[in-house]
């Protein structure tokens, strides 16, 4: 197998078995992996800056047994920066890495860390979200298409509230959405305003959404995981590959192109293989790049319906046990391209 020494940022890193095939189906190369995170870089450090990752790696490729990893490896370069991180799980500290630079990606990349997962909030205030997100979870036979409906009657339900929302697809049988946040908030709030949005879209269409996690519900409809909003859990990055027969990144989206996908019932649509997500950011620009610091104030749900008065009415209560959340919202809106069900959500 290849190896090779080069030089990045003035850092000397050893790249190895850089012929190694990690995607067989495909024949992608580790050369190919770290050549895709070297080229998406400029749009994927940004998301990854300041914040603990969590890696999950694949040495024999995506048909070999995967590890998850969050303490860095005691054989990391010196210039490899690591964030502290109590654990109260664990009952210790861990050192997350931090990928804050090129040369900390690509020796990642070298690790075979195909997923990075970095956490929603900054490792300089672990416990403050700076985004709040909904990852759409399709039980077969339902699939993309069918998340495109749920996203857009969350996007709905975001309008209302004067909040914009961002898509991209998981890079593997989903998508997720985010709602950036830069304010001072909490994963209390986060996860409570979450759970009463998946449960106010499970109430209004209880034949494609479901809120809880357990898989013998989930069968041909879109699981709302709003449980990600967790200081204990991660979503994968923006821009990340993922472990799949092709390798596939998870890509940000337009709403038209979710639009598209729904009116034409077609999940290829929203499939990014990793040139194409990079030739797609070449002609795009980094699409999420509003996520990084547009400030928006998560609003308090029983407020929201004196502001809005009678136009939007939402009324919501949920404790820690998971009591059914009661909710309704109405307010009429345009009919979106390929929408069944747009006047009420």
């Amino acid at each position: 197998m290849t190896d090779s020494i080069i030089e990045i940022q003035d850092r000397s890193l050893k790249l190895s078995n850089l012929e190694k095939v990690l995607y067989p189906t495909d024949g992608f190369t580790k050369k190919g992996v770290i050549d895709y995170y070297a080229r998406i870089a400029p749009a994927m450090l940004p998301h990854l800056h300041g914040r603990a990752l969590t890696r999950k790696r694949y040495p024999d490729g995506v048909d070999g047994e995967p590890f998850f990893e969050k303490n860095a490896p005691m054989h990391k370069p010196d210039w490899v920066k690591t964030a502290p991180v109590w654990s109260g799980r664990n009952r210790r500290t861990i050192q997350y890495v931090l990928a804050d630079d090129l040369a900390t990606l690509i020796w990642l990349a070298n690790l075979a860390a195909l997923e990075l997962h970095p956490s929603l909030a900054l490792a300089v205030d672990i416990t403050c979200p700076t985004v709040m997100v909904f990852d759409l979870d399709p039980g077969p036979p339902a699939n993309i298409v069918q998340c495109c409906q749920v996203a857009m009657w969350l996007r709905e339900i975001f309008e209302h509230l004067g909040l914009k929302s961002f898509p991209k697809t998981s890079g593997s049988k989903g998508m997720q959405l985010y709602v950036p946040l830069n304010t001072p908030t909490t994963f209390d709030a986060t996860k409570l305003f979450s759970h009463a949005l998946a449960q106010l879209l499970e109430q209004e269409h209880p034949d494609l959404v479901v809120s809880e996690m357990k898989k013998v519900v989930r069968t041909g409809k879109v699981f709302v995981d709003w449980s990600q909003n967790d200081e204990h859990k991660t979503t994968v990055a923006v821009y990340s590959l993922r472990a799949r027969e092709r390798p596939t990144a998870s890509t940000p989206v337009t709403w038209d192109e979710v639009e598209r996908t729904l009116a034409k019932k077609d999940a290829a649509l929203l499939v990014f293989e990793s040139s194409q997500t990079i030739a797609r950011f070449e002609k795009l620009g980094d699409l999420f790049e509003p996520i990084l610091e547009l400030k928006q104030k998560l609003p308090d749900l029983k407020s929201a319906v004196a502001e809005e008065a009678k136009p939007l009415e939402i009324a919501a209560q949920a404790d820690n046990s998971g009591v059914e959340t009661k909710s309704a919202l109405t307010k009429p809106r345009k009919k979106a391209s390929g929408g069944k069900k747009q006047g009420r959500v």
